[in-house]
């Protein structure tokens, strides 16, 4: 049988349909069921992540990051982002929550009580993750979906999202924008450009070879992917390994060097010295806190 190659497939557009009688998605995935979502992928619905405990990475737009002890995330409309969790990620459950920006009407969100999360959506273009006393609290606010009703669970999501509105603890994920929603053709090529850089960034990727990817010159594709991404190609790549060197050091009991190794670095000093501008910590202070952390 013929494999397909991943390269040739068009961009995920993820259909999205509430089931009947509701005019929202909301799903509870754990160990009996999980969340096999982990392709880059984008919708029109603004998209609620809540991951109770575990630890893993997350790409968001053209951000890449690792979390540690669950995480709490906010997903603007049509930002295309992977999968959070997968049978590595150790957390008890995924809680995801999925609506139209318009999912009670037209006019709901533009009343003057919504305005805070009018803002919030607004905000939510880049992607927004949430830590500290939120995460915890509005966390422990998901769990409880499970056991409402309808009707409950509906005002529930309105007071989180109010609640999300008016926290200080957050962090905008590409905070210059992602302009990813202009044209079909921009979500094809850069599907390819990261779904390539996921498959194969321990290896070496050379400019000429992944413009070579998406049928572009050099100076064009540096120029395309600065535009969509605010980021060089190869400011991109270095931050995935050091993000991939970052959850390694969390989770596996080898050494510096093999993680240097594993994350697509050839140079152990190049590494260090890109591994503390990116951490404040070389590797080995950055293991040892983690420690200290999880005692």
């Amino acid at each position: 049988m013929e494999k397909k190659n991943p390269l040739s497939q068009k961009p995920a557009f993820e259909a999205i349909e509430p089931s009947f009688g509701h005019s929202y998605t909301y799903q509870k995935f754990d160990a009996s069921k999980n969340n096999k979502q982990s392709i880059w992928h984008y919708h029109p619905e603004i998209e609620l992540v809540h991951v109770h405990g575990g630890s893993g990475k997350r790409q968001i737009g053209s951000h890449v990051s690792y979390y540690s002890d669950g995480d709490l995330i906010l997903i603007g409309s049509n930002l295309p982002h992977c999968g959070f969790t997968d049978k590595l990620t150790g957390n008890d459950s995924e809680t995801v929550i999925q609506m139209k920006q318009d999912f009670l009407g037209n006019d709901f969100f533009k009343i003057p009580e919504m305005k805070n999360i009018q803002n919030l959506f607004e905000i939510a273009k880049g992607g927004i993750a949430f830590s500290g006393k939120t995460k915890r609290k509005l966390g422990e606010k998901l769990l409880i979906l499970e056991y409402q009703s309808d009707f409950q669970r509906l005002l529930s999501i309105l007071n989180i999202l109010n609640e999300l509105a008016l926290s200080k603890d957050f962090k905008i994920l590409n905070a210059e924008g992602f302009s990813m929603e202009t044209e079909v053709k921009d979500n094809d090529r850069i599907n390819i450009v990261f779904n390539y850089v996921k498959t194969n960034f321990k290896e070496e990727i050379t400019l000429d070879e992944i413009a070579g990817k998406v049928s572009m010159t050099v100076p064009s594709f540096c120029r395309y992917f600065k535009k969509i991404t605010n980021k060089t190609f190869v400011q991109f790549v270095n931050e995935y390994r050091l993000v991939h060197a970052s959850k390694l050091l969390a989770e596996q009991p080898i050494s510096i060097t093999e993680v240097c190794m594993q994350s697509g670095f050839n140079n152990f000093s190049h590494f260090n010295k890109q591994f503390k501008a990116f951490t404040g910590l070389n590797p080995s202070e950055y293991r040892n806190q983690l420690k200290n952390v999880l005692q």
